[in-house]
């Protein structure tokens, strides 16, 4: 199956910005709807954002306004722009196939750590 490795994460101030990305080994096209996916409590995790293969996109509302997902077929990478962040954003950030059942079936890769602190 098509690997999907997280980039980008980091260490930013409140109100600063990170692009991650989701680079997959093979062509996006062949998971229909990619997502990103933070831990969340009470949940295993939550679904940030998502893009369809015909770039739909669907946000939660915690991070609506401020994140923007995106898609480069060419490089076969999905990204996640992050803007005004907050320091409840903190969290490791993973990619994966939307629903999270599909997710799981899956398997997680290693995330990316965004860390928003002063």
């Amino acid at each position: 199956q098509v690997q999907l490795v997280e980039a980008g994460g980091g260490l930013v101030q409140p109100g600063g910005s990170l692009r991650l990305s989701c680079a997959a080994s093979g062509s996006i096209f062949s998971i229909h709807t990619i997502g990103w996916y933070r831990p969340a409590p009470g949940k295993q995790r939550e679904l940030g954002a998502r893009i369809t293969s015909g770039g739909s996109t669907n946000y939660a509302d915690s991070v609506k306004g401020r994140f923007t997902i995106s898609r480069d077929n060419a490089k076969n990478t999905v990204y996640l722009q992050m803007n005004s962040l907050k320091p409840e954003d903190t969290a490791v950030y993973y990619c994966n196939a939307v629903p999270l059942a599909i997710a799981t079936v899956r398997g997680w890769g290693q995330g990316t750590q965004v860390t928003v602190s002063s």
